[in-house]
């Protein structure tokens, strides 16, 4: 394997924000607010599985919605996020990721199913792929992506000075796999009254700063994505030879350009010219190459004849079969006497 040492750059980026909250905290009015400030022109699409509660603001603002049913399965998230990005949305907002996660269908209630009782924990191996694709939908969307999440009091039983048990308020916690606010480039955690704390920024735009989620603010993450380089022609290029490389391994037209467009639309359902979906190209096409069965053993090649020994009194095809030419000769001489 060749290892590259490059120089490190930022380059223009899309959007993965998460909104924490109670309820009534204001996640859904806060998430339509920035995307409006990141997508000032755009168009905007909202994922809701607040049970219609998503449409309590089109008076406000101008987006459109895809309203998921339970059972809330993280697959139902993925066919959303896709069916968004092939129809050219340039924000979606996710509201709530929390479903996915703990009401029905989602995670925590396919585990409890599928446990019935038994070992909890060895169901771990056929959930985790389930989320990890979840996420990755969202990392690798060539959409900005806004995702709420419920906010709920976390507890901690605790020994107090006496050595007693005691539970101790933790503060409120997302409901969501522990960790997943860290796969996002920016976490809000917005309390009753609605003022909003960034609980990590990789902008570093709202270091200690306590605000109001509302267009302005959308606005000022809009500049910091768009004050990066833009990519580097030969990141594009590495991209697309991934992309090719996938593609043959599917068994897809390569033949030409055409072709290769063709493939890409038909295994991803994205435009392969638009340079701004390579990244969401290449994920879909990888993980159509993980599922793909694994390749059948080629049959062992025939094992070369043996050279015959001649000291072991082994006979080349030709000594033996003059052999048996000879012994038929003498056998009819014997017959004829």
């Amino acid at each position: 394997m060749t290892v590259e040492i490059r120089k490190a750059e930022r380059t223009k980026a899309k959007l993965r924000l998460g909104l924490a909250g109670p309820s009534g905290a204001g996640k859904t009015m806060s998430s339509l607010k920035l995307a409006k400030g990141i997508t000032p022109t755009g168009r905007i699409l909202m994922i809701d599985t607040e049970r219609g509660s998503g449409d309590l603001y089109a008076d406000l603002f101008e987006y459109d919605i895809i309203t998921l049913q339970p059972p809330y399965k993280p697959e139902k998230y993925v066919e959303a996020i896709r069916a968004g990005e092939e129809a050219g949305y340039d924000t979606i907002i996710i509201d709530s990721l929390s479903h996915a996660w703990s009401d029905e269908g989602g995670i925590l209630d396919q585990a409890d199913k599928l446990s019935a009782g038994g070992n909890r924990f060895t169901v771990w191996a056929k959930l985790t792929p389930q989320h990890r694709s979840l996420v990755n939908a969202m990392l690798n969307s060539p959409a900005h992506i806004i995702a709420t999440v419920r906010s709920k009091q976390d507890y901690a039983i605790d020994d107090d000075d006496r050595g007693k048990k005691t539970v101790k308020k933790l503060g409120l916690a997302p409901v969501q796999r522990e960790g997943m606010e860290y796969e996002f480039t920016i976490f809000f955690d917005i309390d009753q009254d609605h003022n909003a704390r960034a609980s990590k920024d990789r902008t570093n735009l709202f270091k200690d700063e306590i605000f109001m989620p509302d267009e302005k603010v959308g606005g000022r993450i809009l500049e910091w994505l768009n004050s990066g380089k833009e990519a580097a022609p030969e990141d594009i290029n590495r991209t697309k030879a991934k992309i090719l490389h996938c593609l043959r391994l599917l068994g897809a037209d390569v033949a030409t350009q055409e072709a290769i467009r063709k493939s890409i639309i038909g295994l991803t359902q994205l435009d392969g010219a638009r340079v701004e979906n390579a990244d969401a190209i290449l994920s879909r096409l990888e993980e159509k190459v993980k599922a793909m069965p694994p390749a059948k053993p080629a049959a062992p090649a025939p094992a070369a004849p043996k050279a015959p020994d001649p000291a072991a009194g082994e006979l080349s095809a030709e000594e033996e079969a003059a052999a048996l030419a000879a012994m038929d000769a003498a056998a009819a001489a014997e017959n004829h006497d």
